[in-house]
């Protein structure tokens, strides 16, 4: 009678068990859905912010560049005038249309930027045959569209330190006749995007609003990357890019749509939350390895298990005592 009962009771024990964690499963992952969802609407938030804010600060200089094309001189000083705007931008210039300034001679783009070290802002003359920037993707793009644009990532190199990955806020700017005078650029580089998205993860882990799965005293395993439309990555943690493929999610990246993928990351598999980015044509995208969203459905299922086990050695101990009891 006795093995009857405690055969009984730990068969309820288990179908509970059961029950709860496949329950406790459904709302783990539901919140954890969730979560991430909204980890990347506050990524795309902050990026855009920031790179809004690129903008209107770029915009402020090429109106300055407008209002004093007499001279090259006037020029340079213009451009110098509002460099400390934006810390964040690490240079801006106005490169010329070929002969614009006949003293300067066919190529004349006076650029200024920030050295590494950031004290101070410096002054070159980029343009030249061996940089003959009317050839670039940006200045061909800038001419046919007569609007303002983010740039298509793009290496640019010249033996010095300003050589890197770029994407760079461009803008027409005409005469008083009309005629295109030059194309003003602000120029981001990718490594300081890297870095901000590492930066904007990490308030994201401090922030218990945002992570909740503290509560499981986690900590939330992710990242943040940018994304093209063509599914390159721009911006990434290092040793962590994570470029798309999907035929689906392209479309999805062109139409600046939302939605989730299955990518690896150096063949662990993981699951990637993505959205597009105001003021550019890019997403972001937050990368979740699968084991980080199952490991508080283990966490949970070891618990439950835990306490089955309590509770079928309990109704054992009962049941011996009982038996003890009757025999004296």
């Amino acid at each position: 009678m006795r093995r009857i009962l405690l055969l009984t009771m730990t068969t309820v024990l288990l179908v509970m068990l059961v029950v709860s964690f496949l329950v406790c499963r459904f709302v783990i992952q539901t919140e954890s859905h969730l979560c991430y969802v909204g980890i990347m609407n506050v990524a795309s938030e902050k990026i855009a912010k920031t790179i809004g804010g690129m903008e209107m600060n770029a915009m402020n200089v090429f109106d300055e560049v407008g209002k004093h094309m007499e001279t090259p001189e006037t020029v340079t000083a213009a451009l110098q005038s509002k460099t400390s705007l934006n810390p964040d931008v690490r240079g801006y210039f106005a490169a010329f249309e070929p002969d614009f300034f006949p003293q300067k001679g066919r190529w004349f783009e006076p650029y200024v930027h920030q050295p590494d070290d950031k004290s101070g802002f410096v002054v070159r003359d980029v343009g030249s045959a061996r940089h003959d920037y009317t050839r670039s993707d940006w200045y061909i793009r800038a001419k046919e569209l007569n609007k303002s644009f983010w740039s298509d990532p793009y290496y640019y190199y010249d033996g010095t330190s300003i050589s890197g990955r770029y994407c760079t806020f461009v803008k027409p700017v005409y005469d008083a006749k009309g005629r295109l005078a030059c194309v003003c650029g602000a120029d981001m580089t990718l490594e300081w995007l890297s870095k901000e998205l590492q930066q904007i993860d990490a308030s994201i882990r401090q922030n218990s609003l945002q992570n909740k799965f503290r509560r499981f005293f986690m900590d939330l395993d992710f990242y943040s990357v940018v994304i093209n439309k063509d599914g390159s990555c721009i911006a990434y943690p290092e040793g962590k890019s994570t470029p798309i493929k999907d035929e689906a999610v392209l479309r999805d990246l062109a139409e600046e749509q939302s939605g989730t993928v299955e990518v690896a990351v150096n063949g662990e598999p993981a699951t990637a939350y993505y959205c597009p980015i105001q003021y550019v044509d890019w997403s972001v995208a937050v990368v979740v390895p699968h084991q980080a969203t199952w490991m508080p459905v283990y966490l949970v299922g070891l618990i439950l298990l835990s306490v089955a086990l309590i509770g079928i050695i309990i109704v054992w101990l009962v049941l011996r005592r009982l038996k003890h009891e009757e025999a004296s």
